[in-house]
């Protein structure tokens, strides 16, 4: 009777004893299962901060990358422009092609050039010196080449371009009209402008009424004969009449009327043109 007294005491306190430990290890599940809860929860919470500052970041990102394109822009723009005295434009690309054909120009020249629009000019008037001895126009009694700053003036007898009284131009004047096309189309970035010279003798015919209509019938039947006949670009070039108000000696002679009948071929480089062409090569 006492051995099953204390058989029965000790299945109680055993059975206690489990009791607890499961009711300790349900309570012990019951936090970790909080605890991993709570855990879900911030890791949730930290994910969608995450995703606003990744958002914060790609826009700053896009911010950045849009402003490093403004940036590039407009260092493109300062290199495309730069104001220089008198109003004259010049990119930086041009002007270090500038310097380097200054290398070539005489010393003398060089040193009095005081602005950067003198060292332009001078780069200019180099060019075109070095176009017209690479031509093969030759200067005699009937033809004479200036070159003044950045123009060079080619003045031609009528008696190489045209009948006395008439406006078109004579078949003489093909080899004289190739040297010059051959000039005017070697460089793009030249324009050209053809003036008619008379002497002071009245003319009245049928066509002229005249001299200012004659001078101006000169210029335009020689830009249509480059154009037409020698491929030079319509659009550098300029017909104009100057009739006799721009002579070269006076009228008395027959040989001084002789010499302020001609014809004048202006050849200017058009400045922008001319400096995108420098940097292009």
């Amino acid at each position: 009777m006492r051995k099953i007294s204390i058989l029965l005491v000790a299945t109680l306190v055993f059975s206690c004893v489990s009791k607890k430990k499961y009711v300790a290890l349900q309570q012990e599940n019951g936090e970790i299962k909080s605890e991993l809860t709570k855990t879900r929860v911030e890791k949730e919470d930290l994910e969608n901060k995450f995703a606003v500052i990744q958002a914060r970041v790609d826009e700053y990102n896009s911010k950045i990358m849009s402003l490093k394109e403004d940036v590039g822009t407009l260092t493109e723009e300062n290199n495309s422009k730069l104001d220089v005295d008198n109003g004259a434009v010049i990119s930086n690309d041009a002007k270090a092609s500038m310097r380097e054909t200054l290398k070539h120009v005489d010393a003398n020249k060089l040193s009095q050039a005081k602005t950067l629009k003198d060292s332009m000019n001078l780069a200019v008037a180099y060019n075109l010196e070095k176009t017209m001895t690479s031509s093969d126009i030759n200067e005699d009694e009937d033809i004479s080449v200036n070159i003044n700053e950045t123009v060079v003036m080619i003045s031609i007898s009528d008696k190489m371009l045209f009948n006395s009284g008439s406006y078109r131009v004579s078949s003489k004047a093909n080899a004289i009209l190739q040297k010059l096309a051959d000039v005017i189309n070697s460089e793009p970035s030249l324009e050209v402008m053809v003036e008619g010279h008379t002497d002071s003798r009245s003319i009245n015919t049928e066509k002229i009424a005249d001299n200012w209509d004659l001078s101006v019938l000169r210029a335009t039947s020689v830009v249509r004969k480059l154009q037409n006949q020698y491929n030079v670009a319509p659009e550098k070039m300029i017909a104009a009449g100057r009739s006799s108000y721009q002579p070269l000696t006076d009228n008395k002679t027959a040989a001084n009327r002789a010499r302020n009948r001609r014809t004048r071929i202006v050849i200017l480089p058009n400045i922008d043109k001319f400096f995108a062409l420098m940097t292009s090569k």
